[in-house]
C-alpha cells in the first residue's frame, strides 16, 4: 500500500520515539510528533505554546474534566469562547492526523493517533513498552538525571499520557493490547529489532 500510517504509542523511557525515528529513516517517510503541534498552530492561528501546554496532558483536574460534557467532535470557530479549550486544541490536532492519513505515508507518535484513525484501513498501531528498570536506565542516560528523578519522570509522564488517552477516547485504557496491532517489549528484543519487526508486519499487512 502506497499510503499507510504507523501510529506509535509508548511508555516513557521505552525508546518509542527512537524506534519511530529509525523506522521513518529506513522507510523514507516522515515521522510526526512535535511537528503536529506546529502544524496545528499554523492551521488555526493559535499560538503554538497553547498546543505544547496540553500536549498529551490535561489542564486542571482530571476528575473535574470527567464531570464535563463529552468532547466535541468538530472544530469550533475562532469567534467562540472555547476556541482555545483543551478539547478544541485536541480536535484541531485530530483533524491534521486524519488529513495526513488521507494524503501521505507517515509515522505518528502519540496524540491518541491510534484512536483518531481507528476506522482507517491503512493504519498499523504499535505500542512500545519496557520494564521499569530499563526505562529508568534509559532516562538516566538520556537526560542525565538521578535514578530517583527518572522514576518520578516516568510516573508523571505516563500518568499524563494515560489520563489524556482515557479522556479523549471515552474511557479506553492506553495500555490495552487490544488497541494495537503489535505490542513490543523493547528491552527483550532490542530497539533495532523492534524496527525490523514493524517492517515485517507492514509487509504482512499490506502485501
Amino acid at each position: 500500500m502506497k499510503n499507510y500510517v504507523i501510529t506509535i504509542a509508548r511508555g516513557f523511557g521505552s525508546g518509542g520515539k527512537e524506534i519511530a525515528t529509525k523506522l521513518a529513516e529506513e522507510l523514507q517517510i516522515p515521522c510526526y510528533e512535535r511537528q503536529i503541534l506546529t502544524m496545528a498552530s499554523q492551521m488555526s492561528g493559535i499560538d503554538e505554546s497553547e498546543f505544547v501546554s496540553v500536549d498529551e496532558k490535561l489542564h486542571g483536574s482530571y476528575l473535574t474534566k470527567l464531570l464535563k460534557a463529552v468532547p466535541y467532535n468538530t472544530i469550533i470557530e475562532p469567534t467562540e469562547k472555547d476556541f482555545v479549550s483543551d478539547t478544541n486544541l485536541y480536535n484541531i490536532q485530530a483533524e491534521i492526523i486524519r488529513n495526513l492519513a488521507k494524503t501521505e505515508a507517515c509515522i505518528i507518535v502519540g496524540k491518541c493517533a491510534d484512536y483518531v484513525l481507528r476506522q482507517y484501513s491503512n493504519v498499523i498501531c504499535i505500542y512500545i513498552e519496557a520494564p521499569r528498570h530499563a526505562c529508568v536506565a534509559s532516562i538516566m542516560n538520556k537526560m542525565n538525571v538521578s535514578e530517583e528523578r527518572a522514576h518520578y519522570l516516568i510516573k508523571k509522564t505516563d500518568k499524563y499520557r494515560s489520563n489524556y488517552y482515557k479522556y479523549y477516547t471515552g474511557g479506553k485504557d492506553w495500555t490495552n493490547p487490544i488497541n494495537y496491532d503489535l505490542v513490543l517489549n523493547s528491552n527483550r528484543i532490542g530497539r533495532e529489532d523492534c524496527v525490523n519487526l514493524i517492517k515485517e508486519y507492514i509487509n504482512i499487512k499490506f502485501k
